[in-house]
């Protein structure tokens, strides 16, 4: 049996560490080996885990974007196994378009893309684009796999 192509956000989190409200991601619009692109409309919840006084601030996207990069690694894993453990190592030539997400109308849509990788660490591209296209947040991020801090996190 393969890895599905759609998921819903019960899915989701039964595939990444995250749970409760902070399973950001609602839907797996599609993924292959290369690419995964998820949608959500928790950036407009007034209990969103991140949102503070000021609302839910755009560098925020980072973390919708990273939620997208652990799905995949959970899509990618081999059948029946554990995906790998891992963290955001860091991210890098974020653009942020606008200042906060909560008041953008309408759904998010989050792509990463990974362009090069191997069992220690992963870098991906990625953007997070309202429902009309636009660019909100783009950048691209390390994430580090098997390491005793991660490990460790997962069980948190």
């Amino acid at each position: 049996m393969t890895a599905p192509q759609t998921l819903d956000r019960a899915g989701i989190a039964e595939r990444i560490p995250h749970s409760g409200s902070m399973c950001l991601l609602e839907r797996l619009d599609g993924w292959d080996a290369e690419v995964i692109r998820c949608s959500t409309t928790t950036h407009r919840l007034v209990d969103n885990p991140l949102r503070t006084a000021g609302g839910l601030l755009a560098p925020n996207a980072i973390e919708y974007a990273a939620q997208a990069m652990a799905l995949h690694g959970g899509l990618l894993a081999t059948e029946g196994g554990t995906p790998s453990a891992g963290f955001l190592a860091s991210a890098r030539n974020v653009r942020l378009a606008v200042a906060r997400l909560d008041d953008i109308e309408g759904a998010l849509h989050v792509q990463a893309r990974r362009l090069s990788g191997d069992e220690r660490q992963i870098l991906y591209e990625f953007a997070v684009n309202a429902h009309d296209g636009r660019t909100l947040a783009e950048g691209r991020a390390v994430v580090v796999l098997n390491t005793p801090l991660a490990t460790e996190s997962r069980g948190s």
